[in-house]
């Protein structure tokens, strides 16, 4: 999104899925037939559209990775290198601003069409000026056909992070001949959703057979699909609440289960299998650097006597299985993460110290975070009581203020919190996104904190924004959020658990923070 509010879109996606998962046991499943196989996925649905090039919505993106390919992907949950798929190889200019990518020979669409450079360059220009919610992944970034097996693609200022955005199923090739038939075009008058919701114009190992955005989605493996051919003949993903979930997983109803908590997973008995992995999704304070908002969480003291004040042994208790702690913004998942022994520690003394040092006596400050939201399974109320607990041995009254979603995001976009609690999930797997969270930025504004408000950490996001190469941007990112845990307005708190159950037939599931799962990678034995 070009105006870099992805958080916003990712919080309000996550309310939608709890909304939409109040619907029950979701449909039966259906009976294999024939010896074919049939895997049953569960899941809380987040899903408006089978169209890649307007998906962004958790199970959007688990459909759109089994439908569509893309030119580069990643290899099981690993994020921290992009991989070739339909492009064969790929090459990042010196200054970082021209990716070429050749492609690979052979592959083809779900109706046998050869997939060609002029598809490549149909999908990708048709994301980026279509104006849908992924539309920002491609700002500012041109494509065009070098020949008949070269692309490439040019930003205006280097753009090192374009490898690690171009495996988002949303930037999935299309069928560019048979989608303009449907009303496919490269602008806002684009017609063809309707027509991709219930078709498929993609190359990947499934096709859709039938797509219902509030129940059921389809698949049937592609059988014209040049690659290897995928294990299951059909797979059905159903939209389901967890605690159903969690009694169809373990009647053997589905295969696999998604959206279990750290509690919900405990006692599973052990003929199925639990996958217990921190999520991609930070939870985070956040301290309002704004005068006109607070005379209090400004004052970087007070903010040192949080970050020492809080017990984050503690949270990571309430989070459950799976969960460990943020130690900065970044995920542990990604590249440029710190390393776990960085993280914060809990001195109650410490933030004593800090507190008395601030000049500020016996504050009370409100601490805002949305009521009914749940990341991972995990709801904000216990997190938000445990902190108030933590600041009160510091000396600080924290005055809970929880509102419905929409009412906690418009005060968290309009940077009036005084503090809040919140979450930020990639919009890409790279670092650069949590740039986001410096001085002027989106995240930052939302603390209040405008630019030049920190200039030695904005120069550090500078470098960071511009380095070329896995070894220099590993070190300028872990630099910024040194600088961001020293003296920013942003306590990193947690990553919560993704914990995945599947029966034991089931093999080579990993947990990816883009696409959940991949489907056309899971076995069956």
């Amino acid at each position: 999104m070009a105006t870099r509010s992805q958080t916003a879109a990712v919080l309000l996606a996550g309310a939608l899925a709890l909304a939409a998962c109040g619907s029950g046991g979701g449909s039966p499943a259906p009976a294999a037939q024939g010896g074919a196989k049939t895997l049953v996925i569960d899941t809380s649905f987040d899903l408006k559209t089978a169209d890649p090039g307007r998906t962004y919505e958790p199970t959007g993106l688990i459909v759109g990775k089994a439908v569509y390919e893309t030119l580069l992907t990643f290899e099981g949950g690993d994020v921290t290198k992009p991989v070739p798929a339909l492009a064969e190889s790929y090459e990042l200019s010196e200054d970082g601003k021209v990716l070429t990518l050749k492609l690979k020979s052979g592959a083809t669409f779900a109706d046998g069409a050869p997939l060609t450079a002029d598809d490549v360059v149909f999908s990708l220009t048709r994301v980026r000026d279509m104006k849908g919610t992924p539309s920002f992944l491609l700002d500012g970034v041109e494509v065009a056909k070098t020949d008949d097996t070269t692309i490439t693609l040019t930003s205006k200022s280097p753009n090192p992070a374009l490898p690690f955005i171009l495996p988002n199923p949303a930037l999935g090739v299309i069928n560019s001949k048979l989608a303009q038939q449907h009303g496919a075009t490269t602008n806002p008058q684009d017609k063809a959703e309707q027509w991709l919701n219930g078709s498929s114009a993609g190359s990947g190992p499934y096709t859709i057979e039938s797509f219902n955005v509030s129940s059921q989605v389809t698949l049937k493996a592609n059988p014209k699909y040049y690659g290897t051919k995928p294990a299951y003949d059909k797979v059905v993903i159903r939209n389901v609440e967890a605690a159903t979930q969690k009694l169809n997983v373990q009647r053997g109803d589905s295969q696999v289960a998604l959206n279990l908590s750290g509690d919900q997973v405990n006692g599973m008995p052990a003929t199925l299998q639990v996958k217990k992995v921190p999520s991609a999704n930070v939870i985070f304070l956040l301290a309002n650097q704004d005068s006109g908002v607070s005379k209090t969480t400004p004052n970087a003291k007070f903010v040192e006597a949080v970050r020492k004040g809080v017990d984050y042994a503690g949270l990571l208790e309430l989070a459950g299985a799976g969960s460990t702690q943020a130690p900065g913004v970044i995920p542990s998942q990604l590249l440029g993460a710190l390393p776990a022994d960085q993280a914060a520690k809990r001195d109650v003394e410490g933030a004593k110290a800090a507190l008395a040092a601030s000049g500020v006596s016996s504050p009370t400050v409100k601490l805002e975070y949305p009521s009914e939201l749940t990341v991972n399974g995990l709801s904000f109320q216990p997190l938000a009581e445990r902190i108030q607990a933590n600041l009160k041995e510091v000396g600080i009254t924290v005055d809970l203020q929880p509102a419905p979603v929409t009412t906690a995001l418009d005060n968290y976009r309009n940077g009036k919190e005084e503090m809040g609690l919140w979450y930020w999930g990639p919009d890409y797997p790279d670092p650069s996104d949590y740039l986001a969270f410096l001085p002027g930025k989106t995240v930052g504004l939302r603390a209040g904190w405008k630019a030049g408000a920190a200039k030695e950490i904005e120069a550090a996001g500078d470098k960071a924004a511009t380095a070329i190469g896995d070894d220099a941007r590993r070190q300028a990112y872990a630099d910024v959020q040194t600088k961001l845990n020293a003296s920013g307005p942003f306590i990193p708190l947690i990553q919560p658990g993704q914990n995945i159950v599947t029966a034991a037939s089931v093999t080579g599931l990993e947990y990816h923070p883009v696409w959940t799962v991949d489907v056309a990678d899971l076995g069956a034995k």
